[in-house]
C-alpha cells in the first residue's frame, strides 16, 4: 500500500528529501505521494522515511493504493532498474 499526505501537512518541507523513490513533490497546496513510486521505503529502509520525519504525523497509508509486501518490493525491483 502506498503512502498518502493528508491535509494536515504544514508545508515543512522535511519529508520530500528524505524519499528515496523521489514518489513525493510538491503540489497545489500541500505535498503529494505518487502512489506509482511510493514503495514504503521496501527495498530501502525497514520503515518509511518520511513518516520517521514527519512532524504532524500527516503521511498514512492510502487505502486506494492497497499493496502487499511483495508487491511493494516488485515496484521496488523495476523502479530502481533492478528486476530481472
Amino acid at each position: 500500500m502506498s503512502l498518502m499526505i493528508t491535509d494536515e501537512c504544514i508545508n515543512c518541507d522535511v519529508c520530500e528529501p528524505e524519499c528515496p523513490n523521489h514518489a513525493i513533490s510538491q503540489g497545489e497546496e500541500i505535498y503529494q505521494i505518487d502512489p506509482d513510486l511510493c514503495t514504503q521505503c521496501v527495498g530501502h529502509y525497514d520503515e518509511p522515511q518520511c513518516q520517521q520525519v514527519c512532524p504532524v504525523d500527516c503521511i498514512p497509508l492510502d487505502p486506494n493504493h492497497e499493496e502487499t509486501e511483495d508487491q511493494l518490493m516488485k515496484k521496488y525491483l523495476i523502479i530502481s532498474g533492478k528486476a530481472a
